[in-house]
């Protein structure tokens, strides 16, 4: 045990055998030591768990240290445990223990065998160890990922609100509170809830120099996960999915893919779950795909990469898991795929919800979109959230934005315009209401403020809200308005945006990127924005189909969608079961349309001398026929399409993109017994003859063409019937 009377440094060299300590932890040590209260915000991987563990070492008594998850606490628990000679030295006290377990802690504590006590803020709240804890030397109160403590941070727990007076009801000693991720909001709300006003408060910088950023639109995923998960072969890396049903289809893609990967997600058994993680921790599988449930607390050094599949609820979880990768500062590269889909996905989430709380999500939505879309440094936008100013001339080409500048234009006339009308509007809305301001919309709040009486109602009317909101986030990064989290992001004017309004200079923006645009569906050729890898093969692609459609009197997009296509110049596929891993190529429209176009495929890879790579052949998952198979049968058994959907907890939307997705694979389906009884056999007639003459199959065109007579969801369903008749 670590004598009373040795200095930090000569303790933390005995017990951890480090010869010095990294950043803030001495004074933070130290500050714990003189029995001041403490609250430290250190990114992943800074060294937090030090803070704590070692005046609890060097301290009489017991500290308290609260944690969130069970996992958590054990791999604490057994890290400490691995240093010293005395296994008492650390336990944790939480609902996974035996009664006779229980009392063997309590017997090590009362002994003075133990240091550290981990303890879930639930086991707090039991009469039996609030008595137990009460009668016991305790050193100082610790609180692990202090975040869950406040209503604005990512990651809020209730009981967390209580653990003050709880704390009160054992006794008062001192308080160290510990976080990695905290906005100025959240800083204020834990210190506020703790009543601890009078902490000496440990920043470090959020800045983690080692990390490269990047956002991926949303599409093809799967392939460019894999692609990306092989081209760093070896690897550790974490994948996030925000539902658990996608982490199982990850990890049985990758496995299938000869990638080594597992699931983890909190509807999987503990014993399973450790076993995962254990097998993760050991190397011996090189990616977990998980859901937020992983990772907290994981002190694993060398994740080389993490991949978002969904961008998270907000920018606190986002830097939390992010920061998992390259903690020993090595390579950590942090993807993330995006779609303004999966925002709209999130919000309705947040339905049904108390109001004060879809607000706050609403907000922190807001501010994951605008990370997303921005164009400006990546580094420079995260850091400006947690409230660090950060000269993004030092990126050195770590996020794309800078590896791949977007092109910057004098921005002065627009910066004035959108702080005229914040100005004009009194500083009282939010950045949507001054968007619409500017375009001059006429929704319900401009008639509640009446906005149309404001001279700069419409004064950026030739652009469109996407374009301002965009203006907006620069204008806040840069320092010109202020978003007041109290309300929910109202704007005002700081200092600089009234000294620019005075007397305007010279502001450079950036243009924005397109990621935020709704992705092209899986049936929509006409809408896609992924371009093709090799122009002229696609030129030659297009006109293969054109002759081919010609030939069979098809519409084009009836043979093979353009995605499809701009996927064939990416992977060069030059038999048709390489041809059916093509996004919307199954086997029937393979054997149907396929040979003329490997044949032409093979011609170009031979006569250019393409190198065409292995790890760019994507295996789907044999498993996922199931969900197929499913649909087959039950629409061959004419079973309404509402029931066969809630039979596998989808929404009928849900289902009717499964049956496309079916249909444009090559294989038929009739649904006619449901289309039967809902549209008028003329009307039927008159749909299908629209879309053999139809250049393209978008709904929009359909709808309109039909207005009033057919629903979305009817025009969804006659173009599932009119390509499942002719296509297939």
């Amino acid at each position: 045990m670590i004598a009373v009377d040795q200095t930090p440094k000569q303790a933390l060299e005995q017990f951890f055998g480090f010869s010095a300590f990294k950043g803030d932890q001495e004074p933070i040590v130290k500050n714990v030591l003189a029995g001041r209260n403490t609250f430290v915000i250190m990114p992943t991987g800074g060294g937090k768990s030090l803070c704590y563990q070692l005046p609890a070492l060097m301290s009489a008594g017991t500290a308290i240290v609260v944690s969130p998850l069970i996992a958590l606490m054990k791999n604490q628990v057994d890290a400490l445990r691995s240093f010293s000679t005395e296994d008492g030295v650390a336990h944790f006290l939480n609902s996974s223990l035996t009664r006779n377990e229980s009392l063997k802690v309590k017997q090590d504590i009362t002994e003075g065998r133990t240091k550290l006590l981990y303890v879930a803020p639930e086991s707090l709240t039991k009469k039996e160890n609030i008595e137990f804890l009460a009668d016991i030397n305790i050193s100082f109160f610790g609180i692990d990922e202090a975040h869950c403590i406040s209503e604005w941070g990512h990651d809020f727990r209730p009981e967390y609100r209580r653990l003050r007076t709880i704390f009160d009801e054992i006794k008062r000693v001192p308080v160290i509170a510990l976080t990695a991720t905290a906005t100025q909001k959240v800083q204020e709300d834990i210190l506020k809830n703790l009543d601890i006003p009078d902490a000496d408060v440990f920043k470090a910088s959020f800045n983690r120099p080692n990390l490269y950023y990047e956002v991926r639109p949303k599409k093809n995923v799967e392939s460019d996960i894999i692609r990306f998960v092989k081209q760093h072969e070896g690897k550790s890396g974490i994948i996030y999915c925000l539902s658990r049903k996608k982490v199982e289809e990850i990890a049985e893609t990758l496995v299938v893919n000869g990638i080594k990967a597992l699931p983890y997600h909190a509807g999987m058994d503990a014993g399973q779950r450790a076993d995962h993680q254990d097998q993760f921790l050991m190397e011996k599988v090189d990616v977990i795909v998980a859901t937020i449930a992983f990772g907290m607390g994981i002190d694993k050094p060398d994740v080389r990469f993490v991949i978002h599949h969904d961008i998270p609820k907000s920018l606190e979880s986002y830097y939390q898991e992010t920061g998992r990768a390259g903690r020993d500062d090595g390579e950590g590269k942090c993807i993330a795929f995006y779609s303004y889909k999966d925002i709209e996905k999130l919000e309705k989430f947040l339905q049904g919800k108390p109001v004060a709380e879809q607000e706050i999500g609403k907000q922190l939505l807001q501010d994951t979109m605008g990370y997303a879309e921005t164009s400006m440094c990546r580094r420079k936008f995260l850091l400006h959230y947690f409230g660090e100013e950060y000269d993004d001339s030092k990126c050195t080409n770590m996020c794309d934005n800078c590896l791949n500048p977007r092109e910057s234009y004098d921005g002065t006339k627009d910066l004035k315009l959108v702080l005229t009308a914040v100005k004009e509007s009194k500083e009282r809305h939010r950045a949507k209401f001054i968007c619409q301001l500017l375009v001059g919309s006429e929704g319900s709040e401009m008639k509640t403020y009446k906005g149309s009486a404001m001279k700069c109602y419409g004064s950026g009317k030739e652009e469109d809200e996407r374009y301002w909101l965009a203006v907006v986030r620069q204008t806040i990064v840069a320092g010109f308005l202020k978003k007041d989290i109290e309300t929910y992001g109202i704007l005002g004017l700081t200092d600089l945006g009234k000294k620019f309004l005075k007397k305007p200079w010279e502001v450079r923006l950036v243009k924005e990127r397109d990621h935020g645009q709704d992705e092209p569906s899986a049936l929509n050729g006409a809408g896609s924005r992924g371009g093709a890898a090799d122009e002229q093969l696609m030129k030659m692609l297009k006109e293969l189909r054109q002759k081919e459609a010609s030939k069979h009197k098809l519409a084009p997009y009836v043979l093979f969608q353009d995605p499809s296509l701009e996927e064939m110049t990416i992977r060069y596929p030059v038999d048709l079961e390489e041809l059916t891993q093509i996004t919307g190529v199954g086997s029937g429209k393979a054997q149907k349309y396929g040979k003329p176009f490997i044949e032409l495929i093979a011609r170009y890879v031979e006569e250019n001398d393409i190198e065409r790579s292995e790890d760019v052949v994507v295996r789907s998952v044999v498993n996922k026929s199931g969900l197929k198979v499913h649909i087959i049968q039950n629409i061959d058994r004419k079973l309404p399409l509402d029931s066969i959907a809630r039979a596998k907890g989808l929404t009928v939307n849900d289902l009717l993109t499964e049956i496309e997705r079916i249909v444009m694979s090559g294989t038929r389906v009739d649904i006619s017994y449901h289309i039967d009884g809902a549209l008028d056999p003329e009307l039927q007639d008159e749909v299908m003859d629209f879309l053999r003459e139809a250049e393209t199959d978008s709904l929009d065109d359909l709808v309109e063409e039909f207005d009033g007579d057919l629903s979305e969801e009817d025009a969804r369903l006659m173009r599932i019937r009119f390509l499942s008749e002719v296509a297939n």
